[in-house]
């Protein structure tokens, strides 16, 4: 049985939760995480870089120099690829890089990566956040001193307080339960979820 303890924010143990193996206890596919990421930072790119062909430089209107009787080799026009200040053969065109993954890819991708951290024991579950007010200072406090963790993805329901609190802290990610992604995960040594996010995430992803 897979069992995972419940903390509250102060790291003090408060329960206890049985964790679904199929979601949290599966083997880890590395090869399927490895694609899901690359798919996941492809959709990323935004592909506007753009070179001017020849078509599309100015000028060029007149032939440069006369045919013959130069010595030099004939030219039609300034915006040959050839010329300084022409257009450009094989530049770089307005493209999409978006890759097309299998929703069960992804879903698959995901029980990987959480089942990777309960392994390395670098996943805990909070009853709850108790944030009074949106105060950067207080949650740096708690993850960095009380829950002795760095370089962290939270995963929450959406928690405004939280979300303003943990924007601006270096090495600290908020996402909301349905935000949660393969590459947050993995690129994260630490992952805090909340027992109700957690809850979610086991339905979302139950075999």
């Amino acid at each position: 049985m897979l069992t995972v303890d419940v903390i509250n924010q102060e790291k003090q143990k408060v329960g206890e939760l049985t964790l679904r193996e199929d979601v949290f206890g599966v083997e880890v596919n590395e090869p399927l995480v490895h694609q899901v990421i690359k798919a996941q930072l492809a959709n990323r790119r935004r592909g506007t870089a753009k070179t001017k062909t020849k078509a599309e430089v100015r000028g060029g209107g007149r032939k440069p120099f006369k045919q013959k009787g130069t010595g030099s080799a004939r030219q039609g026009s300034i915006r040959s690829p050839l010329k300084p200040g022409g257009g450009q053969n094989f530049g770089p065109q307005p493209r999409s890089y978006a890759q097309s993954t299998p929703k069960e890819m992804i879903r698959g991708a995901l029980r990987s990566a959480l089942s990777d951290r309960v392994l390395e024991k670098r996943m805990l579950v909070i009853d709850e956040w108790k944030l009074e007010a949106c105060k950067t200072k207080v949650l740096a406090e708690l993850l960095f001193q009380k829950l002795d963790v760095d370089q962290v993805l939270i995963v929450d329901d959406a928690n405004r307080v939280l979300e303003l609190s943990g924007r601006n802290i270096p090495r600290v990610k908020v996402l909301r339960t349905e935000g949660l992604n393969v590459y947050d995960i993995i690129r994260s040594e630490w992952l805090v979820m909340t027992k109700r996010a957690l809850l979610a995430i086991e339905q979302r992803l139950a075999q």
